[in-house]
């Protein structure tokens, strides 16, 4: 992808009445769109023309946006937003326990949705080049966060989501300090997410199961009283 002054956008949505005045919409305010009217679809795109972020309604037939969100975050690593009519605090958990960046209830304002998308570029910015410290070992692991991958001590390499790469790189700025779940959501995810702090623990689980030896006894992103996490580790930066 090239293209930096317009980010691409792909919007996955079985009513014809809302992917495509949303599409319109996105056009005017500077963003390249790719329509689908189902996972397939959506897929199908994604080969031709790879994307910056995803739109992806919940309530599709056939497989549903949470099935595609699943498989797109952690096969591409794409940042994803999920439209869903349910209002319920545990379905949208369970879409940002999934790896979703963010959601958006119907009905919507276009320009609520607006303003997440660019929320969610800024935290999750296209074409920009790697930080200096891409590249860091901690505990025998090495996180290599341009390419969003944790190798351990047995060489293997496991993939991270965007959210979890966030995460852990948050971890390795800040070896040793405790911070808290408020401070981690605020970083992670934007303060209209707050309510929903539970995210944090979510992905904080997650990512102990891809990079901790006991998950249950975790010795490297350590909780610690009064509702924070630490990263338990030195950290070492490499070339």
């Amino acid at each position: 992808m090239t293209d930096t002054l317009e980010p691409r956008i792909l919007i996955v949505d079985d009513a014809r009445d809302i992917r495509e005045p949303l599409g319109q919409y996105l056009r005017r305010n500077g963003f390249r769109i790719r329509l689908a009217a189902d996972a397939a679809e959506a897929r199908a795109a994604l080969d031709h023309d790879p994307v910056h972020l995803a739109i992806i309604d919940v309530m599709m037939p056939g497989e549903d946006g949470l099935s595609l969100c699943r498989d797109l975050v952690q096969s591409r690593r794409l940042p994803v937003i999920l439209l869903t009519a349910r209002t319920a605090q545990e379905d949208r958990i369970q879409g940002l326990d999934l790896g979703a960046d963010d959601y958006v209830t119907k009905p919507f304002d276009p320009r609520e949705l607006l303003a997440r998308i660019h929320a969610v570029l800024r935290r999750v910015p296209p074409e920009l080049p790697a930080p200096a410290l891409t590249r860091r070992r901690f505990a025998g692991l090495v996180h290599e966060a341009g390419r969003a991958t944790v190798t351990l001590p047995s060489g293997q390499e496991v993939a991270l989501t965007s959210g979890e790469n966030r995460l852990l790189s948050l971890f390795l700025d800040h070896p040793g300090q405790v911070l808290s779940r408020m401070r981690l959501l605020d970083l992670l995810a934007g303060r209209e997410m707050r309510a929903y702090d539970r995210a944090v623990d979510n992905t904080v689980s997650r990512l102990r199961h891809k990079i901790e030896a006991n998950p249950r006894l975790p010795q490297l992103i350590v909780t610690e009283w009064g509702g924070g996490y630490r990263l338990a580790a030195e950290v070492e930066p490499l070339a």
